[in-house]
């Protein structure tokens, strides 16, 4: 029996929505200066946007990679503003055909900057012809088909183009190579949440103190997207019930009421931990087994809960499938038995899970 996709996203993903989108814009930051966290980021940009005011050109193409809800929009957002530039927005699904993408290189103003994100869901014909634009600053139009057909030089104004990606290996070794800077972005620390929660709560005129900043932070997941969204959710909580100051007490209440529990697991972590453990002994189990489990799809499993629950020891990935790890006994208030915790593989921690393909961490269906 098919599962139901959820209608909207939970409140702890690291994904956006149309009210995400409109509310960080108000609350992103215009410089480096106010970017809050990534340090090593920050310096390196910096030098690299410096040394192309002081050289008065166009700066080096960028990539900025890492997982989503860390900051890469906001980046480039900075980096035009500080080339003092126009900014052109465009993602890489949108562009799924060469004449796509030679449209929006031929309408390019001088130094103006191309953001391009989920650049590597690009289709190869555009990245081919982007090759030549970031590096010779031209592109050839082909007119006809057939023996007949003629390639027409254009030549492109210079440009920067700023690509962000959440799954940097996915990109052609080629394409990577012609970015001048590359950036990755960590998960931020509960102390850099902190200070993003700070700034949002000055913008939102709230009045929240230093115990209820931390109590939502620890429970962001390290992604300041969601510890803004999760601010939201607090704001909301504390005006329906008349609260003037928001304490630590009052964002527990807010944020247990949301299902988002002190570690940062919703309802859909916790399923996930939860049906491991009741209904397949800790694992391990296949992905599509699992995700019928829960009554979700595996694609929502494997993106939107995985990935969390890896980071934080509680789930294991094995070739023979998922497994619950003495993390996730522990969270959930249960103890590992012992011929669990025998059966556990050593070498769970070991496993690469990029070496392995997709369909290695599922069981056989029977």
């Amino acid at each position: 029996m098919a599962s139901q996709q959820p209608e909207e996203a939970p409140l702890v993903s690291p994904g956006s929505d149309p009210e995400d989108r409109a509310v960080e814009a108000a609350l992103r930051p215009k410089n480096l200066d106010d970017f809050v966290g990534q340090q090593r980021v920050r310096k390196q940009l910096s030098l690299v946007l410096e040394a192309s005011r002081m050289r008065g050109r166009s700066a080096d193409h960028v990539l900025l990679s890492g997982p989503p809800g860390l900051g890469k929009t906001t980046l480039a957002l900075i980096i035009a503003a500080e080339m003092n530039a126009p900014l052109r927005i465009s993602s890489g699904p949108a562009i799924q055909h060469a004449g796509d993408l030679a449209a929006i290189l031929s309408s390019l103003t001088e130094g103006e900057v191309l953001f391009l994100d989920e650049i590597h869901r690009m289709s190869r014909p555009a990245e081919e012809m982007l090759y030549m634009a970031m590096e010779d600053f031209r592109v050839d139009i082909v007119v006809g088909k057939g023996p007949g057909a003629t390639a027409i030089p254009l030549d492109l104004p210079p440009f920067t183009l700023v690509g962000a990606t959440t799954r940097a290996g996915l990109l052609p070794g080629p394409l990577r190579d012609r970015f001048g800077f590359t950036g990755h972005l960590e998960f931020y620390s509960t102390d850099e949440l902190e200070l993003v929660l700070r700034r949002s709560a000055m913008l939102m005129d709230m009045r929240v103190n230093s115990a209820a900043f931390a109590e939502i932070a620890s429970r962001s997941r390290g992604t300041p997207r969601i510890a803004n969204r999760l601010l939201r959710r607090v704001r909301d909580w504390a005006l329906v019930h008349g609260v003037d100051l928001v304490d630590a007490r009052c964002a527990g209440s807010a944020l247990d009421m949301y299902e988002v529990d002190a570690k940062g697991l919703d309802r859909l972590d916790r399923a996930v931990l939860t049906a491991l453990i009741t209904k397949f002994g800790g694992g391990p189990v296949g992905l599509s087994t699992l995700a019928i489990a829960v009554g979700e799809e595996p694609e929502t499993v494997e993106t939107v809960a995985e990935p969390y629950l890896v980071r934080e020891g509680m789930l294991g990935r094995t070739p023979r499938g998922r497994i619950a790890t003495a993390a996730a006994w522990k969270h959930l208030g249960w103890v590992m038995p012992p011929t669990v915790a025998a059966a556990m593989p050593e070498d769970l921690f070991s496993v690469e899970q990029e070496d392995l393909p997709l369909d290695d961490w599922s069981l056989p269906e029977s």
